[in-house]
């Protein structure tokens, strides 16, 4: 079973095609699912992918005036689980030092539930000793990984870096979904 209410965050990078495949069963499983993109994740798919697949507006604008009270703020009112997939090296850098810059990384700040994030990146990126700081500095904070893959990267090389297969990602909610009760 899958909580009644997540906001997906796609952040930029080829795998965000996967994301729609994530949300479609999220919501055939009668998940009442919001995305928020990122500015970058919108050069990798469109808002009425999402859009359609959720039969509700994509959320991009931190000041958007169809949240009174703030995007963040209602969408982490709302949210019962945050899943961030994909979620890039920058995304994991902001979430690491609490940068606020634009509406995903406000809204992670707001969020007093759980959060899970399935990474994705080129192998190299992944390896290197920042990002494995801030992903030591995350799982510290008690945020909740699905870990990259290895397999064939965009790169064209192969490598750990992938983001999880959809129907992983699905298993990690609806296990932390079963955990919370």
């Amino acid at each position: 079973m899958t909580p009644c209410r997540l906001v997906v965050g796609v952040t930029g990078g080829i795998a965000a095609f996967k994301s729609a495949a994530l949300v479609s069963q999220l919501v055939q499983g009668g998940a009442d699912v919001t995305v928020v993109m990122t500015a970058a994740a919108g050069q990798f798919v469109g808002e009425a992918t999402f859009a359609a697949l959720t039969g509700h507006a994509v959320a991009t604008n931190l000041f958007d005036p169809g949240y009174p009270l703030g995007a963040h703020i209602e969408l982490a009112q709302r949210a019962e689980l945050l899943c961030i997939a994909p979620c890039s090296a920058d995304f994991m850098r902001k979430m690491a030092t609490g940068a606020a810059d634009d509406l995903l990384s406000t809204l992670y700040l707001c969020f007093a539930g759980p959060v899970l994030i399935a990474p994705a990146m080129n192998d190299q990126m992944w390896l290197q000793p920042a990002v494995q700081r801030n992903v030591a500095q995350l799982r510290s904070d008690g945020v909740h990984f699905v870990e990259p893959q290895a397999g064939w990267l965009s790169c064209r090389q192969t490598g750990v870096g992938r983001m999880a297969e959809p129907t992983q990602i699905l298993k990690a909610i609806e296990s932390m979904s079963e955990a919370r009760g």
